[in-house]
């Protein structure tokens, strides 16, 4: 009774909390900066300023915030931060909050760009560069690894969905191998497939509710910047699962339809996507920077971003509604496995990708650090840039 009456009262003072913009600036500006690690990291911290230091949301409330962006498309932490700050002052709050948990990532991502694409970088920066991004195939593959747990464990115990989940993931695998920008495709048809399994006879799969992740995969019809704006706004609205799974999708367009960069230095852009504070979405900013210069790196910033404000404040009414729903949770349900194979899927494209003997040497020495050694990413993108260094150094190819 003492237990239920002591979380009362934290959720009173948590409904009666009014914070200043100004705090709100801080604070999250603070946690834009020293967010290294991705989601978990930013979740760490923002549980410790929100819940156990200021006590501004009641414990609960903060989990439930969790789930509920976890069910959104795009950068879940970062909806995360931005939530939290909806919570406490609104609308105001949650574009201070967001905007400033951001801005840090990307201004020192759009530095680094301009270092790591520059026509002429020296020498130990190029092979920085290249050992950083040979191992961005093994960040991919452990991406996937650790959502592997919680998925399965959501399949159920029986054969039939536990089934169907692997033929969800080996689908997600061979569509980002295969299908690059049309992977979205298969993860939104895997979850149709589980929602119309799931069903009741009489019932039928919202379309409405899917319909625009169908049209955001199609191609954009020009090039410039108005295709540069359906890029970014397909890795904002249709990253479902986190980052890693619009990897295929942006190194097809980036690379192949529209030749912003090489192979090469999209392994750079997912690798400084990796090391920055914020989350791997801003790999978008140095596509949009390749393809017009800082100008082009702010807009793809600022598209991509942008779907992740409007699903918070406008639904963030609704969360525990779109929690309770049966064929919310089923799409999910069937999309999760999808995407999990994507990621893992994704591993491949990068490998290729490589253009050194030496860089699989790199690949090897990653890959047993994340997935043996279970060391952490920052560390093996750092350790591998240092490696390329070098090695190039010592007189080893680099271009």
């Amino acid at each position: 009774m003492a237990v239920a009456d002591e979380d009362r009262a934290e959720e009173d003072r948590a409904e009666k909390v009014r914070v200043g913009l100004g705090t709100i600036a801080r604070e999250w500006g603070r946690i834009g900066c020293i967010g290294f690690g991705g989601p978990p990291t930013h979740i760490a911290l923002l549980r410790q300023l929100c819940v156990d230091r200021r006590r501004w949301i009641a414990a609960a409330d903060f989990e439930d915030g969790i789930a509920a962006t976890n069910l959104l498309p795009g950068p879940a932490s970062t909806q995360l931060a931005i939530f939290t700050a909806w919570r406490l002052r609104g609308l105001a709050g949650a574009l201070v909050g967001g905007v400033c948990f951001i801005v840090p990532g990307l201004v020192l991502i759009l530095a680094l760009a301009a270092l790591f694409l520059a026509g002429h970088p020296p020498l130990w920066v190029r092979g920085a560069a290249a050992g950083a991004g040979a191992a961005v195939a093994a960040v991919a593959v452990q991406a996937a690894a650790s959502l592997v747990p919680a998925s399965w464990k959501r399949a159920g115990q029986t054969r039939a969905p536990q089934a169907r989940w692997i033929g969800y993931c080996l689908a997600g695998a061979a569509a980002a191998a295969l299908t690059g920008p049309w992977l979205v495709l298969v993860l939104i048809g895997a979850g149709l497939v589980e929602v119309a399994v799931r069903a009741r006879p009489s019932g039928h799969p919202d379309r409405r509710a899917v319909s625009w992740p169908l049209l955001a995969a199609a191609p954009a019809a020009s090039g410039g910047l108005l295709a540069l704006v359906w890029v970014a706004l397909k890795v904002g609205a249709l990253s479902y699962g986190g980052g890693f799974v619009i990897i295929p999708m942006m190194q097809a367009d980036a690379v192949d339809h529209y030749h912003w960069m090489t192979d090469g230095q999209f392994l750079n852009a997912v690798a400084l996507g990796q090391i920055t504070p914020g989350p791997v979405v801003q790999t978008v900013a140095v596509v949009g920077y390749a393809a017009a210069g800082v100008g082009g790196g702010l807009l793809a910033a600022t598209v991509a971003f942008a779907p992740s404000f409007l699903f918070v404040i406008v639904g963030g009414p609704r969360f525990d509604r779109l929690r309770a729903n049966d064929r919310v949770q089923a799409f999910f349900t069937g999309a999760g496995p999808a995407v999990i194979g994507a990621i893992a899927g994704s591993a491949i494209p990068l490998a290729l990708a490589l253009q050194h003997a030496w860089q699989y040497g790199v690949l090897a020495a990653a890959a047993v650090w994340l997935l043996a050694a279970r060391r952490g990413v920052v560390s093996a993108l750092l350790g591998a840039g240092v490696l390329g260094a070098i090695v190039v150094l010592a007189g080893w190819p680099v271009s």
